[in-house]
């Protein structure tokens, strides 16, 4: 935090050497994400934590092979006296625009009440030409900073890779199940697949395009970067949670960059802030000398971010089935938030998307909960019915763990999303939707695969179902349920029913803060052939303070 805060100052004296100290700041980012991806567990201890001086040589030279990528291509990658989005000047030059000195939207408004003029299809401009050469280099070094880490420093025997390992791992015959840790999978290889999606993403590439350099990354690290059998879980994880996650990071970090701002202090702000969320698209900011430019003129953005966050209390029952009298209490945080192009009919691939993150002190882990959805295709239908009616196909990443059970999956579904309007001041919004699950975790007490995999993985289909009623812009009330069921394929023989439900209620108290309740219920129940069925439970109460804003 210390070095953010001398960053912001320094960049209002000496811009080059703020950069040069943010591109080292960046890379070392990159490189210890890295460092841990390449450890068989997320959570690594000190003693086995690496300096990142190690790589001062291997960071020297990337700088100056994606340096060399950056001049090799066209001049529009460097954009003097303009930002990185385009203003509605350069959008609309059929049009006369009128440029009064001091426009009415350029008046000070609080970080939460910029409202933009203009609407466009889309929050994302692709006016520069895309750049093979960088994206390229970038893509490679996602895959060579491990390795090398892996080879060099570590002398893991499994990195030791042979041409005779190589060939053997292209017949399909190799590919099997790996007994990784569940954190790693379903967590840690969704991620790094992030860093695959946004080397070409950062670089003008397409979603499908950018989708298919992550497959093609994930394809070439099973194949070539390890000695053991490539994993069918590892390039669906890292492939299809890499490409939720790295597009949910490009179009977050966009959004926040094409905010106005009125000063360099606030653009500087947007910048270390866009590049936390991705540091790829950071990095690429400053190789184009593109860093810190300030905004002029409206700026072209039809997305809306509305944020949630909470902080408050929690109690709990994973094992008394007596969450009144032996359930344990817990602070948790938590933050929700929602991407939308509302006022689109027809929906592209991540118009819309939300985000549930949810952290807290029990016994489990840190991260209880992340859960993500977004629209990959949608249009208006039942339009001879009352209300307001939109089927949309959905992408789903949820990752779950809690003192009761843990779980992992990723889904499409088909949803049905209404609304309708009761009186002027009340408003009911139902989703109704399923689908198949691609590839679904799920913990089995009977399971020791390997070292240390204890959860069974199968396919499935889940149905989800919620309604909330908002009334008098101040009271909501909301219930939410989703069931799964799975067929293990890798594990013991077995299937598995998920259920989730929950009951929720809000009230803002004063301005944005709000107060939020909610009860629910988790229930795993196991049903296995040569072994006893368990079921797992997880009743919930949580109470928490709430802030809203929107952007």
């Amino acid at each position: 935090m210390s070095k953010v805060l001398f960053i912001s100052i320094l960049l209002e004296h000496d811009k080059v050497f703020a950069k040069v100290l943010i591109a080292q700041t960046l890379l070392d980012y990159i490189c210890y994400s890295l460092q841990i991806l390449s450890q068989n567990s997320m959570f690594i201890s000190i003693n086995q934590r690496i300096t990142l001086y190690h790589y001062s040589l291997f960071i020297l030279t990337y700088l100056l092979l994606v340096q060399l990528g950056s001049m090799a291509s066209c001049k529009a990658a460097f954009l003097p006296d303009r930002d990185s989005l385009m203003n509605s000047d350069t959008l609309f030059r059929s049009k006369h625009v009128e440029s009064p000195s001091v426009p009415q939207y350029a008046l000070p408004k609080r970080w939460n009440q910029h409202h933009i003029d203009v609407k466009q299809t889309d929050s994302l401009f692709d006016y520069q030409k895309k750049n093979f050469l960088r994206a390229g280099i970038e893509w490679f070094s996602i895959q060579a900073i491990p390795a090398s880490i892996n080879y060099f420093i570590r002398k893991d025997p499994v990195s030791h890779i042979s041409f005779k390992n190589f060939f053997s791992h292209l017949k399909l015959s190799a590919w099997t199940w790996d007994d990784n840790l569940f954190a790693t999978n379903q967590m840690a290889h969704p991620y790094h697949g992030q860093f695959y999606f946004n080397s070409f993403r950062s670089n003008n590439y397409s979603f499908l395009q950018s989708t298919a350099a992550t497959v093609a990354g994930s394809y070439i690290w099973e194949t070539a970067g390890e000695t053991e059998p490539p994993s069918i879980n590892d390039i669906i994880n890292t492939s299809f949670g890499g490409t939720i996650l790295g597009e949910m990071t490009h179009r977050l970090s966009h959004h926040i960059l094409s905010r106005p701002s009125l000063t360099k202090g606030q653009r500087n702000k947007k910048e270390l802030l866009a590049m936390l969320i991705n540091p790829i698209n950071g990095l690429n900011r400053l190789l184009d000398g593109r860093w810190g430019d300030k905004v002029k003129g409206v700026v072209v953005d039809s997305s809306l971010v509305h944020t949630e966050v909470e902080l408050g209390l929690r109690r709990f029952d994973a094992k008394e089935h007596d969450i009144l009298n032996k359930g344990k209490n817990d602070i948790y945080a938590r933050i929700k938030l929602i991407y939308t192009n509302n006022d689109l009919d027809k929906k592209k691939p991540f118009d819309d998307f939300f985000l549930n993150l949810e952290l807290g002190s029990d016994d489990s882990s840190i991260v209880n909960a992340v859960n993500v959805y977004a629209s990959l295709y949608g249009n208006r239908i039942l339009s001879n019915l009352t209300g307001r009616h939109r089927g949309i196909v959905s992408a789903h990443f949820d990752f779950l763990r809690n003192e009761a059970f843990y779980y992992g999956s990723q889904s499409i579904n088909y949803n049905v999303f209404s609304n309708f309007n009761i009186g002027s001041r009340t408003k009911l919004t139902t989703i109704l939707g399923g689908g198949p699950v691609v590839l679904a975790a799920v913990p089995d007490p009977y399971l020791h695969f390997g070292e240390s995999r204890t959860y069974d993985y199968g396919p499935g289909a889940d149905v989800r179902a919620s309604a909330t009623l908002s009334t008098l812009n101040r009271f909501k009330f909301g219930v939410d349920y989703r069931g799964g069921y799975f067929v293990t394929i890798s594990g013991n023989k077995s299937h598995h029913f998920l259920h989730t439900a929950s009951t929720s209620a809000s009230m803002r108290i004063w301005k944005n803060f709000g107060v939020n309740l909610y009860s629910g219920y988790f229930r795993l129940e196991g049903r296995y052939q040569d072994h006893n069925n368990v079921n797992k439970d997880y009743p919930f109460v949580r109470i928490a303070l709430a802030y809203n804003s929107e952007y």
